[in-house]
């Protein structure tokens, strides 16, 4: 089965903007298309217009100071849309007050940036200009960090070439069990440049997006996956009996470093075992095997059993990924495994993940993070031709 799709029409959405009590138009607001490079600000009238969208799902959320913020879900496709939307005027609480220790904050805001950008040589060209509108909480005893945002962090993305203002509702990075998960509201903005520098931020934009998880969900709705070099399979999975959870090795780690060497060596050990006990299905899926049309004019869904095994055919992987199966006989080709949480998740054909929670994302796909990420609206480049690898032992 193959989802035609016609030559993608652009979108507009337009609106007005009021005070929810008053119903008084509200000037200066900033409305746009979340994870998008999609915004404008409303007139003195109330009034906003956003043009040129690529088609798909976003969210579309007005901000303004001193008001809560408005989300409305829109699915934008060529008929114009038109929003009018109230915001309530927003009462501060006493516990929206977090007071931290100013030590504490520079430390936790260090791990922050670490496990927000990540530390590739992009994430070091990734720069917050207001840290201090973010509140950071870790709790030592979890191994856990959370942060939030109460106004937009801008953040420049010198690497891509992108102005970002990112809304960040909540994050949290669990190192027990090596897992990063965030929400938040965030629009993108070209940042001015040479044309030589502009070059260079297309070309790196082109190298993230083939063989990321914002192409492989593309192509499964253009019919064109197994072109683009990607391949599925089922890879089952059964939790190794002999391997205790991470937080508890990670305790016990903790408890006899410099204590006890021989009962740090033996829960070392056991860190370096297998989680799993795991059976690749050697077959390749068709895209009908997993993916489904829905009642809902560009909306898909995806449903599989055990877990979803994607190879990329046109990159080797330069990382070591411990818990990521990997056949002795096949090529070091870039591989992801897709969890899910709920029995199938919902995407849109700009290869946007519209379910909440999202899948769990391992191996490749895990590795980029904030300073890799593209806009959901983003364009490859119609003469791009991604580097070919030759296949030696085609998985």
């Amino acid at each position: 089965m193959v989802f035609a799709l016609a030559k993608a029409q652009t979108g507009t959405i337009s609106g007005k903007i009021v005070r929810a009590d008053t119903k008084a138009p509200l000037a200066k607001v900033s409305v746009f298309l979340s994870n998008a490079t999609v915004g404008a600000t409303t007139d003195e009238a109330g009034n906003f217009t956003l043009r040129n969208i690529r088609p798909g799902q976003y969210d579309l959320v007005a901000t303004s100071v001193g008001f809560e913020d408005f989300t409305q879900q829109v699915l934008v496709d060529e008929k114009p849309i038109t929003i009018n939307a109230e915001m309530k005027a927003r009462v501060m609480q006493l516990e929206d007050v977090v007071v931290t220790n100013n030590d504490n904050w520079k430390a936790n805001y260090q791990m922050f940036l670490a496990e927000f950008f990540g530390t590739s040589a992009y994430a070091r060209q990734c720069k917050i200009s207001n840290p201090h509108d973010l509140v950071l909480i870790y709790s030592k005893s979890k191994r856990t960090l959370t942060a939030l945002s109460y106004d937009f962090i801008n953040i420049e993305n010198k690497a891509l070439g992108y102005r970002i203002r990112f809304l960040l509702k909540n994050f949290k990075s669990d190192k027990l069990n090596n897992i990063i998960s965030w929400q938040g509201k965030v629009l993108y903005e070209e940042l001015p440049g040479s044309a030589a520098q502009k070059k260079i931020w297309e070309q790196r934009r082109q190298d993230i997006y083939y063989g990321s998880a914002m192409q492989f969900f593309r192509s499964l709705v253009d019919g064109n996956y197994e072109r683009d070099g990607f391949v599925m399979r089922i890879l089952a999975r059964r939790p190794n009996a002999e391997r205790p959870p991470d937080p508890v090795i990670q305790r016990k780690i903790d408890k006899f470093d410099g204590v006890n060497s021989d009962s740090l060596r033996y829960w070392v050990n056991k860190y370096q075992l297998p989680k799993y006990h795991e059976h690749l299905y050697r077959d390749p899926l068709k895209i009908e095997q997993v993916v489904k049309e829905t009642d809902r004019q560009g909306i898909y869904g995806m449903a599989f059993p055990e877990c979803l095994y994607v190879v990329y055919t046109k990159k080797r992987e330069t990382q070591d990924f411990k818990d990521i199966y990997r056949p002795l006989d096949w090529d070091n080709f870039e591989t992801s495994v897709i969890t899910l949480y709920t029995p199938y998740i919902l995407f849109d054909k700009n290869g946007s993940i519209l379910s909440n929670p999202s899948p769990l994302q391992e191996g490749t796909w895990s590795k980029n993070k904030i300073a890799e990420l593209l806009p959901v609206d983003f364009e490859p480049s119609a003469t791009y031709t991604p580097p070919y690898i030759g296949q030696q032992n085609k998985p």
